[in-house]
């Protein structure tokens, strides 16, 4: 699949799915988390919230490194041909002060029902700044794309 085939397989699975699976870890243990995201315009982060007295956000303040994998199954047999998945991998960070007006907007946009969770004193807007996808389609099609690699 060339690079531009992967990039839109990437952008058709963030605009058509609402949520992902966040993979952190604390030690050698892995934790998984269903999260609501939106997706940066140039596909280089991704957003998400989360309350500061979660297992999610302290693994991530342990350890930055995370993964987000988010997939088009429907649960139906065809899946096994017809869906998509892909896995972002990289660090996270909570959106500074800075540009919290403008990624906040961006999440907002994509889930107006969380803003009473989201602009709560106790949650944490966070950003995946993904350093790679990987690609699965057609059940064993496995690409990368580097969207920082991009012009």
């Amino acid at each position: 699949m060339p690079a531009s085939g992967v990039q839109e397989t990437v952008r058709r699975l963030l605009h058509e799915q609402h949520l992902g699976v966040l993979a952190t870890q604390s030690g050698q243990q892995p934790y998984a988390s269903l999260v609501a995201f939106a997706a940066m315009p140039d596909l280089r982060a991704l957003l998400f919230a989360t309350a500061r007295a979660t297992r999610k956000f302290a693994n991530l303040q342990a350890e930055a490194r995370a993964a987000m994998l988010i997939d088009s199954r429907r649960n139906r047999l065809d899946d096994f041909h017809d869906a998509a998945a892909a896995t972002a991998v990289g660090r996270v960070e909570e959106v500074p002060p800075a540009e919290r007006a403008t990624s906040l907007a961006i999440y907002l946009e994509r889930h107006p029902h969380l803003r009473d969770f989201v602009t709560a004193p106790s949650c944490a807007l966070m950003r995946l700044d993904v350093e790679t996808y990987h690609v699965v389609d057609a059940f064993q099609h496995v690409v990368e794309w580097r969207p920082h690699l991009e012009p």
